[in-house]
């Protein structure tokens, strides 16, 4: 591990400044969150497998003398991608997972060469207008050629999650330990609170397109745009309060940033095995956030084929958890000053437990039911992982951060296929998604045990970092 990284001055020393950069850096959760909350949850998955759609309906020959009907039950949809035969219901699965590979080859190489380089802020802002430049291309999409749609989203998947690798690792820089649960508290709760005021704008829009003269696609094609302006021009406010604190590693004569990026990648996951604790606190947090992350994408799909619920309930509470989730970001960092974070994480995650108790037993048809437990899904969904990414912040060697945090991030992908493997195995074996909501008890059952083994200020301490009053 290089020297000049563990000795260099991190945090501004003065406190307005670092308040000052504190605020901006708040402010990419506010520009992000919206990619993955009106691209990615809400309308590209439905618009691209219309589109889809379109293409398998036009090509007669692929779907033979039966062509896909127009309606959305898609028997006969099939459609040609990169060889191979698929039904388009099928292409935003197999869409995700091939993002999801691509991120975990290209992030860690990102995170190498941040921490290299040492010029987060610039790096931040390539990928950040690139993915929203990408995001607004979608705009693009229309007619039968999904194939544009597919390859703009992983392009924008790409650079939204490298974008939260340099994000994150500016944490570290900009406050110090005691800081860091509030800090990255406010800026989770105000992920949530833009990402649902653009949706909810959004929506706006898809839902009156009739009044304001627009088609269905139209009105989708606009929001992509919206998308994009969003998180492009948030992203300005970051950017004028973020600097340079530390100066780059001296680079060999004749060698390029992008050689010493994978030099930087191979010495740190060298060097990672000398730091267990922080190690296994990662594993504990991927057991954790997988059954998180899995909650999140399968409550709709719960409330719509077991509870009965109408669309337009499941629209609303969408919108509903967005905005108590702000509630529950600021809630869970005010514990985190009390209690510390892990204990307040431990309480969060015994939390999630009784929400999915709950959910077990909400009524069919009864959506004031569904809105309580939508209501308990918010309050400790953005809690939870925003203390999760301060106190692996504590944990992360000097100079390693980026690296680090695309560690953390390709894991959180790496592992986020469990859950929902279980969640349909278990309705698939029962019949009913009430027992199979009620497994993914285990991922928080096993994230609390796992967490309370974890000697954190030991974890802080042996990685070089000054432990924060209360952990």
């Amino acid at each position: 591990m290089s020297t000049e990284h563990e000795n260099a001055t991190v945090a501004d020393p003065d406190p307005v400044a670092r308040k000052r950069e504190q605020r901006g850096w708040i402010w990419y959760d506010w520009a992000n969150s919206v990619f993955p909350t009106s691209v990615s949850t809400v309308f590209l998955s439905i618009y691209l497998t219309t589109v889809a759609q379109s293409a398998a309906q036009a090509d007669t020959a692929l779907n033979g003398p039966n062509p896909c009907p127009n309606d959305d039950t898609l028997r006969n949809c099939d459609i040609v991608a990169f060889g191979l035969q698929l039904p388009a219901g099928s292409l935003w699965g197999y869409l995700l997972s091939v993002a999801t590979v691509v991120q975990v080859l290209v992030l860690p190489i990102s995170g190498a060469i941040a921490d290299r380089a040492q010029n987060k802020r610039r790096m931040l802002a390539g990928f950040a207008f690139a993915g929203s430049a990408a995001t607004m291309a979608l705009g693009l999409v229309s007619g039968s050629n999904w194939e544009l749609g597919a390859i703009l989203f992983v392009l924008g998947n790409i650079c939204y999650g490298a974008s939260i690798v340099v994000y994150y690792a500016f944490l570290p820089e900009i406050a110090d330990p005691d800081e860091r649960d509030a800090v990255s508290s406010r800026g989770w709760a105000f992920g949530y609170l833009g990402g649902g005021l653009a949706l909810a704008l959004q929506l706006v829009l898809f839902l009156m397109h009739e009044q304001v003269g627009l088609e269905q696609g139209t009105a989708v094609q606009l929001c992509f745009v919206i998308t994009g302006l969003w998180w492009a021009g948030f992203t300005l406010v970051p950017l004028s309060r973020l600097k340079r604190h530390r100066a780059p590693a001296k680079r060999d004569p004749g060698s390029s940033v992008l050689v010493d990026g994978f030099r930087e990648l191979r010495s740190t996951v060298r060097a990672a095995r000398a730091f267990p604790l922080t190690l296994a606190f990662l594993g504990a947090y991927l057991i954790y956030t997988d059954g998180i992350s899995t909650v999140a994408n399968v409550a709709g799909q719960y409330g719509k084929l077991e509870l009965k619920l109408d669309q337009d309930v499941l629209i609303a509470t969408i919108l509903l958890t967005q905005f108590i989730a702000f509630i529950g970001g600021v809630v869970h960092g005010m514990a985190a000053r009390f209690i510390g974070a892990k204990r307040t994480i431990m309480i969060s995650l015994a939390l999630w437990i009784v929400v999915l108790a709950a959910a077990f037993f909400v009524e069919a048809g009864d959506m004031f039911q569904f809105f309580g437990v939508a209501i308990g899904i918010g309050f400790v969904l953005g809690g939870t992982n925003a203390l999760s990414r301060s106190l692996f912040s504590q944990m992360v060697p000097p100079g390693r951060e980026a690296q680090y945090f695309s560690l953390y991030e390709i894991g959180e992908r790496s592992t986020s296929w469990l859950g929902p493997m279980l969640y349909a195995g278990i309705g698939q074996a029962t019949g009913s998604f009430r027992y199979a909501i009620l497994s993914l008890m285990v991922f928080f059952v096993v994230g609390i045990i796992l967490i309370s083994l974890v000697p954190i200020r030991k974890a802080i301490e042996r990685s070089g970092n000054t432990v924060p009053t209360l952990v």
